[in-house]
């Protein structure tokens, strides 16, 4: 049960938990970190490929922040760290174009989000939880976080990103999930 505190960070139709629930389709993937690669391409003046610690490198930060499943349940507080999305996409020139980004994981995992949404500040593509590395089945070594979506806008295991002129849908969105996912407005199917 949420304190009176807490009551009005948690959004309409959600359930807080003290637990961390692993939902995910397909399999966890095992990644070897010595040939794991993340591309940055699309609507970039020069697509980049960065190795695991060439992305270690970048300036990194630590976020706590509330997340809130499409399922129904929130986790509040949760302590996330690495790389901010700003700090990542300042590490190649845009195209004036670019409104839009697809964030491609492994299995195959795609998901679509406004530059805006993405660029959000407590954005990052996160590599520790709670002060230990992220474990596999909550997407280590690498994951998206934009908490202020619901939680599958911040794909597991991602492996680069692609800039866009547009939208489209991702895995989710593609099987009947809403495009953006707020939620506080409950943007949870189309």
């Amino acid at each position: 049960m949420a304190t009176p505190q807490a009551r009005d960070r948690i959004p309409p139709g959600q359930t807080v938990t003290r637990l961390f629930p692993v939902l995910h389709y397909g399999t966890v993937p095992r990644v070897d970190l010595a040939r794991w690669r993340f591309r940055i391409h699309g609507l970039v003046e020069q697509p980049r490929v960065l190795t695991w610690e060439e992305l270690r490198r970048l300036p990194h930060r630590t976020v706590t922040a509330d997340i809130h499943c499409v399922t129904g349940w929130s986790k509040l507080g949760t302590t996330w760290e690495g790389v901010s999305t700003r700090d990542l996409l300042g590490t190649v020139r845009l195209r004036p174009e670019a409104t839009h980004v697809m964030v491609e994981g492994a299995n195959d995992y795609t998901t679509n989000l406004s530059l805006d949404d993405f660029l959000a500040p407590t954005s990052l593509f996160a590599w520790a939880f709670d002060g230990e590395p992220l474990l596999p089945e909550h997407g280590g070594p690498l994951r998206l976080v934009v908490p202020h979506l619901y939680f599958w806008k911040s794909a597991k295991w991602v492996t680069g990103i692609r800039l866009m002129d547009h939208d489209e849908p991702g895995f989710w969105e593609d099987r009947g999930y809403h495009m953006r996912g707020d939620p506080w407005r409950e943007e949870r199917y189309w």
